[in-house]
Order: structure tokens, then C-alpha cells, then sequence
């Protein structure tokens, strides 16, 4: 959530829901994402209140629904049974008197501690930050504070507490994002909350009652910007019976290649505060020398474009999965971005894992499998050798603004220093490449497309990237106006938008010396949109 002067005297009501804007050309707009999640018009801006609950995944959001840019904080709504088609709903929850609605999180109250269902019935849960526009412009610094509501029809359809606040800001400016999960050993729900430079940890036994119980982070991570959007997760390191716990936090700006980004940590949670682990602090200090933007953090994505992310609560035990969405933008140009009728896109959903190499704990993220459900015409390509100098095309690209790409490359670097991927059109190039030397996976838009909204857009971004015997893997999926790659299994991904005037309609690679493709696969995805 953005924290931002709104000078608005606020008087909203639900029945206040603007005119549909024309739908003839809905989701065939230039730069709408064909596979991933947009709303239908305006602005949309952090996943929230994202739940699973009998088949359906619901991705809560912040949304204007009057305008294209940010401006007063609803709570848009969207269903999926795969994670993949999405179904938009109403307007969840909307503005009242104790201010606007800004991000949080949703539960199942399966013990039924809150009374707002039963045991038979349990209530899905809201808890969310009240964002008083009055109070923020006559100096007051209480302004934020967090509620709740309640749903007993799976969603759609909102009672707020009577009784809200539930915990009002002990005057601090910066006081919200709660992100709420059940923790089984204590016995009460923990509310992860940023405030300011740290965040600070909360329990209750009934979802209405709070207590502060401990801080994390002054000192600790990258500091460039505040703090917002956490998320404490307990995940099982493959392989292993070790568990830790994984803290979220998304900082603006500060983010590894300008703006906004989301670090990790990795620790251990006892039911009050989040403690670091030692060798998790080694990694920082490492990754003070190794991160393009020289800070002591780690980060989930080495891209601009993936903020405010948080993974799904409620996913069933016997699944395992820990499933995450982001803002696919950024708070450095998000309100410029060359779209009209709506602006922003989720990323595609992912899947978190735990690892361990040596001492290093690295969460990698994965695309969901359920995107091969989009799948159509599969290219494939296996052991052909490419000479340096010239770039040669690997294949053409489809040229309809309907598809999406797929693409597999595993590469054998051991003769190359350099490798670059470039996706062209007649106009713009977007270059991917591998620095051997460096160690560093670059994403170059500096031709990529439209990039006069905003100064710093056209950009060089860099990742480390740990290349093993000389062998690159590259995961890459490529939307209308957006590139995500994951490299060497999700360790190392970066998330960026891009605006060609055109789609890309070839891919070609050039080196500075040999290089054998062990395997290149490409696939086109169909759209979401199709009916």
C-alpha cells in the first residue's frame, strides 16, 4: 500500500459504482495482459485478502474504481478454481466512515474463535487497514488503524465488526498491511504488521483483540524506503524434516534496481517475534557485495515489477504448496503507464520452496503448473550449436496480441562469456543476457518499447546468478506487456513490464563465442480472456 497525501474530504457509499466504460475491444486493448489477471477498468494496485476456501483461490485487491491512477481504496474481488481464469465479482469492500480500505489479508475462522460463524459454517475473515484521508491532512499521525469483516458465503458478500477499529495506531504515520495466519504450537492468530522501518507482531485468541508482542527489522535488511506488506510464512526446507519461518517485506523504494521490491528473511517464530537465523545474517552481509543496489538484503525478485506480493492462507495441508501473487508494477511510474482503460496486472501466481545450499537458506519461486492449461502449439529445438558474432534467429514469435509466449532454454555456456536473448519487433528489441563473468542475469529495456512516461523506465536491471558447470537454465514467460524469467530453477527471477508498440515477432541469440542449446522449447498460450 502507498503511502501517499490523498486531499479528499470523503464521502463514499456503495451505491456510488461508476458507469461501465465500452467493451468492444475489452481485453484486446494495446498492452493488456492476455494470461495474466487485470481488472476489467481502472486502477488496481496489492493483492489482499488472498484465501483459499471449498475450490476457490480469491485474490482480494486494492482498487479505484473510479479512475486509472491510485486513489480512494476499495477492495476489488476475483475467484479462480485454478489460479489461472479468473472470475471477477463485485466490489468487496468498500470506503466508510473510519476511512478508506487498505491492504490486509483473510482467514478461515475454522474454530469459530471470532463467533461470527460455526464450527459447521466458518466465517472467511478480513483484516484490513482503515486509511483516514481527514485526519492524515489535518496533521494527526493516527491515522491508519486495522478492521474486519466478515463473510458467510464464501465471499461474496461483507458484514463489517460493529465494534472496528480493532487496533488503533499508537501514533505512528506509517501503521498497516496486516497479514494474519493461525499459529497452531500457541494457539492464537499473529498479525504480521509493517510500521515504519520494522514489523511488528500482534496476537489474538478471537480476531478482535490484539496484543503487541514483538518487533523485527530496525537495522536489519535494506532500509531505502518503508517498510509495507509482510507476510510470515512456515515452510519446510526440501529434502529436510527442518523448518523455518520466511518473512516477507516489500520496501519503497529501495527495491535491487530502483523503486519498490520485496526481500526475504529467514528465521525462526515463536509464537511472539521473528528472530533472524545466524547464518541467514551471513547472507545478508554477503549480499551487501553481490546486490546491484549494494544493500545488505535478499531479494524475491531481481525485476522492477513484482511488489506488495503475499501467498494464499487457508491452502489445504495435504497440498503443501505456498502460493504467491504479486503487483505487477511499480510505484516509480505505476500511475504513467501507457494503458487507459484499466492500469496494473498480478504476476502470474507462483509457488515458494525453502532450500538450502551449504549455510544459504534461498527461497525460489515457480510458475504454477496449472499455466500448461493455456498451452497450444509447442516448438521444440535440441543439441544445435550457435558460433559467435552474428545473432541468429532462434524462432519466430507469434505476432497476435491474444497469445503469450512459453519459452525453455537450457544452455551450455562453457566456451561463452556473454549470451544475450533478444525478443524484436520492426521498432523495439528487449534484451536478456547472461554475464558468465559477472555472474549476472541482465534484463535490458532500454529499447524495449514505449518509455517516455517516465524517465527511469527505459533500464538495465541485474541479478546474480550462480551458473553451475558452465550450464544456464532459462524459464521465461512473455505476456503482451510483460517478461517473467526464472532462472536456475527460480533462484534467481525477475519480473519486468514493457510497452512495444507491437508484439515481439522474433527471438534471436548472439554470443561472443560458441554455444550449444542442449534444449529450447516454446510454447504459445492462449488467452484467459477467450470465452
Amino acid at each position: 500500500m502507498r503511502k501517499t497525501v490523498l486531499a479528499l474530504c470523503l464521502a463514499v457509499s456503495s451505491t456510488m459504482v461508476p458507469n461501465a466504460l465500452a467493451v468492444d475491444d475489452l481485453y484486446q486493448e494495446p498492452h493488456r495482459p492476455q494470461f495474466h489477471f487485470s481488472p476489467e477498468q481502472q486502477w488496481m494496485n496489492d493483492p489482499n485478502g488472498m484465501v483459499y476456501l471449498d475450490g476457490e483461490y480469491h485474490l482480494f485487491y486494492q482498487y479505484n474504481p473510479y479512475s486509472n491512477i491510485w486513489g480512494p481504496m476499495h477492495w476489488g474481488h476475483a475467484i479462480s478454481k485454478d489460479l489461472v481464469q479468473w472470475e471477477q465479482q463485485p466490489i468487496a469492500l468498500y470506503p466508510d466512515q473510519h476511512g478508506t480500505i487498505f491492504s490486509g489479508s483473510a482467514v478461515v475462522d475454522w474454530n469459530n474463535t471470532s463467533d461470527f460463524g460455526s464450527k459447521d459454517k466458518p466465517a472467511m475473515v478480513a483484516i484490513y487497514t482503515y486509511h483516514d484521508h481527514l485526519q492524515e491532512n489535518f496533521g494527526s499521525d493516527t491515522f491508519q488503524s486495522q478492521g474486519i469483516a466478515y463473510s458467510l458465503d464464501n465471499g461474496r458478500t461483507w458484514t463489517k465488526y460493529d465494534a472496528n477499529p480493532v487496533l488503533k495506531s499508537p501514533d505512528i504515520r506509517d501503521f498497516r498491511d496486516p497479514k494474519v495466519s493461525w499459529h497452531e504450537d500457541s494457539e492464537r492468530w499473529v498479525m504480521s504488521l509493517a510500521v515504519k522501518d520494522k514489523i511488528s507482531f500482534y496476537t489474538s485468541t478471537d480476531l478482535k483483540n490484539w496484543q503487541h508482542t514483538g518487533d523485527f527489522g530496525q537495522g536489519i535488511g535494506a532500509h531505502g524506503g518503508v517498510w509495507e506488506c509482510p507476510d510470515l510464512i512456515k515452510m519446510r526446507v526440501n529434502g529436510s524434516d527442518e523448518e523455518k519461518y520466511v518473512l516477507l517485506v516489500s520496501i519503497n523504494p529501495g527495491g535491487p534496481n530502483g523503486g519498490s521490491g520485496t526481500q526475504y528473511f529467514v528465521g525462526d517464530f515463536d509464537g511472539k517475534t521473528f528472530k533472524l537465523d545466524p547464518a541467514f545474517n551471513q547472507q545478508l552481509m554477503a549480499a551487501e557485495q553481490s546486490s546491484p543496489s549494494k544493500q545488505p538484503a535478499v531479494w524475491l525478485d531481481y525485476g522492477t515489477d513484482n511488489y506488495a506480493g503475499v501467498t494464499w492462507s487457508d491452502v489445504p495441508k495435504q497440498d503443501g504448496r505456498h502460493l504467491f501473487i504479486g503487483w505487477m508494477s511499480n510505484w516509480q511510474y505505476a500511475n504513467n503507464v501507457p494503458t487507459q482503460r484499466w492500469r496494473s496486472a498480478m504476476t502470474i501466481a507462483r509457488q515458494l520452496e525453502l532450500e538450502k545450499r551449504g549455510n544459504s537458506y534461498i527461497v525460489s519461486s515457480q510458475p504454477v503448473a496449472s499455466l500448461s492449461s493455456l498451452a497450444t502449439d509447442t516448438k521444440v529445438v535440441r543439441n544445435s550449436n550457435v558460433k559467435g558474432g552474428k545473432p541468429v534467429e532462434l524462432v519466430k514469435l507469434t505476432k497476435s496480441a491474444e497469445l503469450g509466449e512459453h519459452i525453455k532454454l537450457k544452455l551450455d555456456l562453457k566456451q561463452s562469456k556473454l549470451v544475450e536473448l533478444s525478443f524484436e519487433n520492426a521498432k523495439h528489441s528487449l534484451k536478456l543476457k547472461v554475464d558468465a563473468v559477472a555472474g549476472q542475469l541482465i534484463l535490458d529495456r532500454t529499447n524495449a518499447g514505449i518509455a517516455d512516461f517516465e524517465s527511469g523506465f527505459a533500464s538495465v536491471q541485474r541479478a546474480p546468478l550462480e551458473i553451475k558447470a558452465g550450464v544456464v537454465q532459462l524459464e521465461i514467460f512473455l505476456d503482451t506487456s510483460s517478461i517473467e524469467v526464472f532462472a536456475d530453477n527460480g533462484r534467481t527471477v525477475m519480473t519486468s513490464v514493457v510497452f512495444p508498440d507491437v508484439p515481439y515477432s522474433q527471438l534471436k541469440l548472439s554470443t561472443d563465442s560458441a554455444v550449444n542449446i542442449q534444449q529450447l522449447s516454446i510454447t504459445q498460450l492462449r488467452s484467459i480472456w477467450q470465452k
